[in-house]
């Protein structure tokens, strides 16, 4: 079995220089998956699955705009060019199709690039992530974060951040996942945080697209999420035909990283399941 290794590399789309990862197939190849993190985070999020794949499955983890060592660009976010990105992405490396794996923010994006291309969408795995858009309150809870961070930076922002983002289990048992989300905050400039909050607050709202998603769907929310409602995603799984619905036990908004031995093998058996 020859070893599969996670490389890393950058390719010029458009306006801006994208970062990723890529741990090509060594068997023939069955299926790509492409990881889309979430705010305000980077591909780096995604190394534990991408090492957990088969040798049949090609994985990318992209670095999306303005996070991580993507570059800017033009500096104007929103969801749907961080979607148009995704499949310049696709474009660039010859992908002609492929799965989208995101989390939170990276759900969003998923479900718009779906829309914009759904010819070119053969499975979507979606975590802690919903299909509604902001409410009033939920944007001002950004506008007043905006202000915040630039009023007293990103060292408070983070401390925050970590307590909304995992479950009390993770803070106490994983001090290395703290530290791993502060330095990946650190990463991103303030300029590019605040820009990917209006970007947040600002994105359309996907309900009338769930009853049109017509390829295998999967949805893992961390039990004890407190961002993204149960119920919410619960409205997801009944919108999306033949959509799976499961919750990561002990774990909060990102249980890719909080339990990703829990995380892996429900992508993986998905991956095995809906292999062309």
């Amino acid at each position: 079995m020859a070893e599969r290794i996670i490389r890393s590399s950058k390719v010029r789309i458009d306006d801006i220089s994208v970062s990723y990862y890529i741990k090509k197939a060594t068997e023939p190849e069955k299926q790509v998956i492409l990881f889309i993190h979430g705010f305000p985070f980077n591909k780096n999020s995604w190394r534990q699955q991408l090492a957990s794949l088969e040798d049949n499955i090609t994985g990318l983890a992209v670095d999306v705009r303005g996070h991580g060592l993507s570059t800017h660009g033009h500096g104007f976010f929103s969801i749907d060019v961080f979607a148009k990105d995704l499949r310049s992405f696709m474009d660039a490396l010859g992908i002609e199709k492929a799965i989208l794996c995101g989390v939170s923010m990276g759900g969003y994006i998923a479900l718009r690039t779906y829309e914009l291309i759904p010819d070119r969408i053969n499975g979507l795995i979606l975590s802690d992530t919903q299909h509604k858009a902001d409410d009033n309150l939920a944007k001002q809870k950004r506008f007043d974060s905006i202000q915040a961070l630039l009023r007293y930076g990103r060292r408070p922002f983070a401390l925050g951040f970590i307590d909304n983002l995992l479950a009390k289990k993770s803070i106490e048992a994983h001090p290395e996942l703290v530290e791993f989300i502060k330095s990946s905050i650190r990463r991103n400039s303030i300029r590019g945080i605040c820009a990917t909050q209006l970007a947040l607050a600002s994105r359309t709202d996907s309900s009338a697209l769930l009853a049109k998603i017509n390829v295998p769907t999967l949805l893992l929310r961390g039990e004890e999420d407190k961002i993204t409602p149960k119920a919410v995603m619960e409205e997801m799984h009944t919108a999306i035909a033949g959509s799976k619905f499961i919750e990561i036990p002990g774990t909060g908004h990102l249980p890719n990283l909080e339990d990703p031995l829990a995380f892996n093998k429900e992508i993986n058996l998905y991956l095995l399941t809906h292999s062309r």
